[in-house]
């Protein structure tokens, strides 16, 4: 999925008004994201997230992205992967790959994410 112009892939939902604003924010985080990063929203587009070998429910429910070398990491791998790549959050992208720290953060995450969907009356 990632092509030779762009590093990775990040599979983001455009009909989330703060998935965009998430977006718009890493963007401005980190100015090279426009030549490395291809923005993929899943809105409508299961039939293509299947054939990536995402499911598309999950898709939805936690940030995806595919690697330059063509591996698709989910959740906080790929927070990890994203936060790697801005200089102030790097500490914090490590941080939250601790043994400690992953399950609780890893809890947030989908605890949040539900309550989004939820909300929205799309889960």
């Amino acid at each position: 999925m990632a092509d030779s112009d762009h590093k990775i892939t990040v599979f983001y939902d455009g009909a989330c008004p703060r998935c965009i604003r998430d977006r718009q924010s890493y963007e401005r985080l980190d100015p090279d994201a426009a030549k490395d990063v291809q923005w993929f929203d899943i809105t409508g587009r299961d039939p293509e997230l299947v054939a990536l070998g995402i499911d598309p429910r999950k898709a939805l429910t936690e940030l995806h992205i595919c690697s330059a070398d063509g591996r698709i990491l989910s959740e906080l791998d790929a927070y990890q992967v994203l936060m790697a790549r801005i200089p102030r959050y790097r500490l914090l992208g490590w941080l939250m790959g601790l043994p400690l720290i992953r399950p609780l953060a890893s809890h947030i995450y989908r605890w949040s994410v539900t309550r989004r969907l939820r909300r929205q009356g799309r889960l």
